[in-house]
């Protein structure tokens, strides 16, 4: 019988843990919206408060995916990165139910309806380029894909950093706000807009290299800390 050592099923422990509690979080904004429904409280358009609860779950999933290299990044948290998949089929998930609400319940599954509605309504363009970018994103994303598609793999998955400003200006359009003239319900769509800045500053080679360097400077540099280990020297090492 092989033993395993205590720190190691600790570590395995913790990892399931914070797996599943990714995936419940996950879950919750489904199961919300589904006691919102059977309750009854889901507004006098029930498929329109739906259709924008689900869109704007999925944004907060891409984003939540869009935070896990700069949280590694800045504080060091490691473990975030191996969520970063999960988050990111969460937010295809929710933008892929979104999208099916808009076209099966308010259309109906008449294209030609939604047809007629896309000259006033373009914004609906701009989310449906988004759910195929998140679509080839999520299929590609097991470990068979990266393999057969090599060093394009990454070139593919980059185009996440296109996806983002699309679904926020999809976002922003879809509730009447003018990100250029800064008018209309333009609160919520602003800091979206404001997070997603600032996250995709953070992957910039010349700040990533300059926060790296950060980390690992100072009296005792530890790469496990995020800025390094800054405490004094101990007396009788190196203080003469």
């Amino acid at each position: 019988m092989t033993v395993v050592p205590k720190s190691k099923t600790s570590r395995l422990s913790n990892r399931d843990w914070r797996r599943w509690a990714v995936h419940v979080a996950g879950w919750l904004p489904a199961l919300w919206i589904l006691a919102l429904g059977v309750a009854g409280d889901l507004t006098v358009n029930p498929y329109q408060a739906v259709e924008q609860r689900t869109g704007r779950i999925a944004l907060i999933f891409l984003m939540l995916s869009l935070a896990c290299t700069p949280a590694n990044l800045l504080l060091g948290w490691r473990q975030a990165l191996r969520h970063r998949r999960t988050l990111g089929l969460y937010a295809f998930a929710y933008a892929s139910l979104h999208l099916l609400i808009l076209v099966g319940l308010d259309y109906g599954w008449s294209f030609r309806l939604l047809r007629a509605d896309l000259d006033t309504k373009p914004f609906i363009w701009i989310g449906a380029a988004s759910v195929l970018i998140l679509a080839s994103l999520a299929a590609t994303s097991f470990v068979v894909w990266k393999r057969r598609l090599g060093k394009n793999w990454k070139r593919l998955h980059r185009l996440v950093y296109g996806a983002v400003p699309l679904v926020i200006l999809h976002f922003a359009w879809a509730r009447k706000a003018n990100l250029a003239t800064l008018s209309g319900d333009i609160a919520l769509p602003l800091a979206f807009g404001a997070a997603a800045a600032i996250l995709l500053v953070l992957r910039l080679p010349a700040v990533r290299r300059r926060i790296a360097r950060r980390r690992h400077s100072g009296p005792h540099p530890n790469p496990s800390l995020p800025f390094g280990d800054l405490r004094p020297p101990e007396r009788g090492r190196g203080t003469r």
